[in-house]
């Protein structure tokens, strides 16, 4: 019985540490969330061209480690797409380049820095590969392809705390394409984001 006691004093004296380290460090540990928002694809040429805004959709998984007030971390996402991009006269008179956004995937890293208690405000970067439908039409001829896009993407934002693992935050983010399947897209990507998100 004594020995059943001593067991339980050490283990909750080891345990009190743990726990107020992770009360005092809200922005730790592994996360999940949804994401969904503004999209715009746009082409970067001189060339006449137009932009269909879209919705962007998606989720992601992330992990942080608090280091005093400053956040590091890493995350992954996948999200989906309705926007797309038209170019005319890109390579010809009269013709007309669409490129249709599909799945994207990201991997980056972020550093925040904590504001109060309850509110992180970071920076993100890291490799977006996006997937496209590319259709090129010169007079009667129509070629198509699915290409995958490799580019850089930016962002900051504003994550808060309205739980003891849930989240919410606003995000803006740029991304930029150059190349599809040796054509010089030049393709700027924004896109402005909510989500919802679980810390474990």
């Amino acid at each position: 019985m004594r020995i059943i006691i001593l067991a339980a004093l050490a283990t909750t004296a080891f345990a009190t540490p743990v726990l107020a380290q992770t009360a005092g460090a809200p922005f730790t540990g592994l996360r999940i969330e949804g994401v969904a928002g503004y999209d715009a694809l746009k082409d970067g040429h001189d060339q006449g061209s137009s932009t269909s805004d879209g919705v962007v959709y998606g989720g992601a998984v992330g992990y942080d480690v608090q280091l005093n007030n400053l956040i590091v971390g890493g995350e992954g996402e996948l999200t989906g797409s309705t926007s797309d991009t038209r170019t005319d006269n890109l390579l010809t008179p009269g013709d007309r380049l669409r490129v249709s956004a599909g799945r994207d995937l990201y991997a980056g890293a972020r550093v925040g820095f904590v504001l109060n208690p309850t509110t992180l405000a970071y920076a993100k970067g890291g490799y977006t590969n996006a997937r496209v439908e590319a259709r090129y039409d010169v007079g009667n001829t129509r070629t198509t392809d699915r290409v995958d896009l490799d580019g850089l993407r930016l962002g900051a934002g504003l994550e808060h705390q309205i739980g003891s693992n849930t989240y919410v935050k606003g995000e803006y983010r740029y991304s930029h394409y150059g190349k599809a399947d040796g054509f010089d897209i030049d393709a700027d990507r924004h896109q402005l984001v909510a989500g919802v998100g679980m810390r474990f």
